[in-house]
């Protein structure tokens, strides 16, 4: 009886484990295994049914959560820099929506540090920084619902900048001048149920941001290619046609674009000016270049890079608009800028030139710790054209840096946001990575950043 009773015993602890121990091993296969799903909203979702004004809502710090097959996540860490998309899904408010496209994304600045790749000129090798930017794309394989009317989200990673500040500053500043520029806000990013880090999450410019900016819709974005060449030769309309980002399915006409580079490539040095104006608001695109010299955005349109196959600047869109027939120039990318303000504190962005100044003859010339070579911005014909406007320019800085620009005005925001991410930053913090910042070195960072803010305004 008594090894009955105990092989009873035993069987009964066999069960209790069986029943209660393997599904932990159950469920982790399931979660290796996991197939993201199919899921046809019915209308009700709140995503369908608010604009994107929901999401960069200043005063809200949402969470976004994606939910990958584990397989999935570690093959796109495997070689972040193939920026080669997987299928995930998005859980927000509620709501979720799946499937949607996944990568990573950058240029070479952003994978600096947080690949293991030999070369940082040529990024390769697997993932070890805890986050990267990410792209999720909400028009996956045909999707036509849009996620509170936007077709892509962009979470930034803000490795570069430790005042977590940058874009959201900038292109706030920007904005307030009037420049149709991306929204952008911080978010709380989770990944597979685990906290990935605080991001900008910063509006993607392409149809539905033209939608939301302008009045006058359905035209062409470019990204990254100029009306002219160093030369002053008008741009080929195949370059533009491979800079579309908008309308590259529908047979586009670049008569727009085109007739402003052959017009201003062809004009008397007296006319130039007339052209900009016939193409562009000289008053918008003054205050673009007002905020971009003030806060040094020295990475973007401004800087012209060189080599061996001459000189261009990155980092800027541009839209068409189609009734109207101007040409409206985005800034882009505020990673790196502000740091160059009080000293050149990086080694490959500096601007040589202030404002509307050229030298070395209009020829290349190099340039700060590394040698760079780089072109005088103002040699373009365009930009010329743009700093011939001298008294325009100093009345629209005096109003920026007595408006926007202002003490009081920059340091309620950057008050009001940094008590909005603290307890995110905090949180991350907490987990220890080796590369995540902890919650002094942001105060320190955030401290510095407004010194850089004052010298600025008081140069």
């Amino acid at each position: 009886m008594k090894n009955i009773t105990l092989l009873i015993y035993g069987l009964g602890i066999f069960s209790i484990l069986f029943i209660y121990g393997c599904p932990d091993k159950e469920e982790e296969s399931i979660e290796k295994e996991f197939i993201v799903p199919t899921i046809k909203p019915n209308g009700s979702e709140q995503y369908l049914n608010l604009s994107s004004d929901f999401i960069f809502d200043q005063n809200k710090l949402h969470t976004f959560e994606l939910k990958l097959a584990e397989k999935d996540l570690e093959k796109i860490d495997s070689d972040p820099t193939a920026e080669q998309y997987i299928e995930g899904m998005l859980i927000f408010e509620g709501d979720t929506i799946s499937p949607v496209g996944v990568r990573y994304k950058g240029s070479v600045g952003a994978w600096v540090g947080c690949v293991d790749g030999p070369n940082p000129f040529e990024p390769s090798g697997k993932k070890i920084c805890t986050k990267l930017s990410m792209k999720v794309k909400i028009n996956w394989k045909g999707r036509d619902e849009r996620f509170y009317d936007l077709k892509k989200l962009q979470f930034h990673s803000q490795n570069l900048d430790p005042s977590l500040m940058h874009e959201r500053l900038g292109y706030w500043l920007f904005k307030s001048m009037d420049v149709e520029a991306p929204r952008s806000v911080h978010a709380r990013l989770v990944i597979n149920g685990e906290l990935s880090g605080l991001y900008a999450l910063t509006e993607q410019i392409d149809g539905a941001f033209t939608d939301y900016h302008f009045d006058d819709k359905d035209g062409n974005v470019y990204k990254e290619v100029w009306p002219l060449y160093m030369n002053g030769k008008p741009m080929n309309p195949q370059s533009l046609i491979s800079a579309l980002k908008t309308n590259e399915d529908e047979n586009p006409s670049t008569a727009i674009m085109s007739g402003f580079g052959d017009k201003l490539s062809n004009a008397e040095t007296g006319d130039v000016q007339n052209v900009i104006s016939e193409y562009m608001d000289i008053n918008k695109v003054l205050s673009l270049v007002v905020v971009d010299r003030t806060i040094r955005h020295d990475d973007g349109f401004l800087h012209w890079y060189c080599d061996e196959g001459g000189c261009s600047s990155h980092n800027f869109y541009w839209y068409e608009e189609p009734n109207n027939q101007k040409i409206n120039l985005i800034p882009w990318d505020l990673d790196n800028a502000f740091e160059n303000i009080m000293r050149n504190a990086n080694p490959v962005t500096p601007i040589a030139d202030e404002w509307g100044e050229t030298q070395n003859n209009c020829r290349p010339f190099p340039y700060g710790a590394f040698g760079l070579y780089q072109w005088s911005a103002a040699c373009d014909r365009l930009i010329g054209g743009w700093a011939m406007h001298n008294e325009l320019y100093s009345e629209l800085k005096e109003q920026f840096i007595q408006g926007p620009f202002s003490a009081s005005n920059v340091n309620s925001l950057l008050t009001t946001w940094s008590e909005q991410i603290r307890p995110v930053v905090k949180e991350a913090q907490d987990k220890n990575a080796w590369d995540q910042l902890t919650v002094q070195k942001w105060e320190n960072n955030l401290y510095e950043f407004m010194d850089q803010i004052e010298f600025a305004r008081n140069k």
